[in-house]
This record gives structure tokens, sequence and C-alpha cells, in this order.
């Protein structure tokens, strides 16, 4: 089953990862039309809606991903205190009741939208040879698929949580710091930081009783 789990993971984060790319694409596209606008006098009146198509397919795209990194916002405040169980069954209760649903209904809608989109071969109305609309419309139910699949990994993870105790693994990912290279940088060891937690936790402990 882990291994299960740890294979959509992948898949999530290795779409999420090649989407990444369009910030790349995206950076480009958007200072080549500032220079063609300002320095070359020519701007491009489609371009706003190609530089928003691609934003959107790059969002909905990392959705799966940031979910398998449990990297949604989350409230918490009071989350945060809870056992892994306690969080587990909050988890289970709020996929059951809004997260599957309301994913269903984006992934169903989205392909409605999509196939009348490739009916109609739309484009964008902005010009006369506006982009075209459809490509970027199959994305959300494409984007709904994935998200769902992801999610259904979730409710197992909240099961097996509920079950043992403890939170499954998970993909390893980039860090946004590589600890353990700051680590060297700093001449610290885990030593050091463990004398400095058992100083510092009885001070803290103190201060809050006074």
């Amino acid at each position: 089953m882990q291994k299960l789990l740890l294979f959509v993971d992948k898949m999530s984060t290795w779409v999420g990862q090649a989407f990444s790319w369009f910030i790349l694409i995206l950076t480009l596209f958007v200072s080549w039309e500032v220079f063609s606008r300002y320095a070359l006098d020519h701007p491009h009146a489609w371009a706003f809606d190609a530089m928003s198509m691609m934003y959107g397919t790059m969002f909905m795209m990392a959705g799966a991903y940031t979910l398998s990194k449990a990297g949604h916002v989350r409230g918490d405040v009071l989350y945060g205190f809870f056992e892994p169980r306690t969080q587990a069954t909050l988890d289970l209760i709020l996929y059951i009741l809004f997260f599957i649903p309301g994913v269903v209904a984006l992934a169903w809608a989205g392909y409605n939208y999509a196939a009348e989109s490739w009916a109609i071969n739309e484009h964008s109305n902005v010009t006369a040879d506006g982009p075209p609309v459809y490509p970027f419309k199959t994305i959300i139910p494409i984007a709904g698929v994935f998200l769902l699949l992801q999610g259904f990994v979730e409710i197992v993870r909240c099961i097996i949580c509920i079950k043992q105790g403890a939170w499954p693994s998970r993909e390893i990912d980039v860090e946004e710091v590589d600890v353990e290279k700051l680590k060297e940088m700093v001449h610290v060891k885990d030593e050091d930081i463990a004398k400095l937690d058992a100083y510092v936790a009885p001070a803290a402990h103190k201060g809050a009783a006074q």
C-alpha cells in the first residue's frame, strides 16, 4: 500500500515539476511583450490572454503536487496541537464532505466546458486572431483528475494514521533550505542543537510559569 501511495506522490510531483517550467516561459514571454510594447511600439492585444492562460495552466496543474506535499494553506492555530489520530479524523471528514464532491464537480464541469470549446473551435475574442481557448479549458478536467487521484491517496493516509496513530511517510521533495548544508557552513552539530533545546526548554517553562 505504501508503495502505491508513494507512486501517486511521485506522479503528482513529476506533473507539478514539469509544469513549473511555465514560470520560466511566462517570465520570458512577459519580458518580450514589455520590450515589444515599449521599445518597438508594437504591442500584441492577445498577449494578456495568453499570459493568463499560461499562469492558469501552471496554477491548476500544481494542485495535486501541492496536495502531495501537504502544502496547501491550513489553519494550524488549533490543528497543530491535535494528536495525529485527531488530525487524520478531521481531515478524513473534510475530504469526504467537501474535497471529493468539489473536485468531482470541477472535473465534470471542466469536461463539459472543454468539450463545448473544442466543438466550436473557441478562440479568445479580444482580437480577430486571438489565441485558442480550448487547450486551456482542457487543462481543467485533467487537473481535476490528478487532484482527485491525489485526494484518494490522502484519504488512505488518513485511514492508516487513524489505525496506526502516526502519519505514513510522503515522497521526499526539495527543501527551501538545505538544513544539513547549513549546519556544515556554521559548524553546528546535532548534539549542539540537542544541548540548546535542553537548556531553552526549562527556561521557557519557568518563564511561562512566572
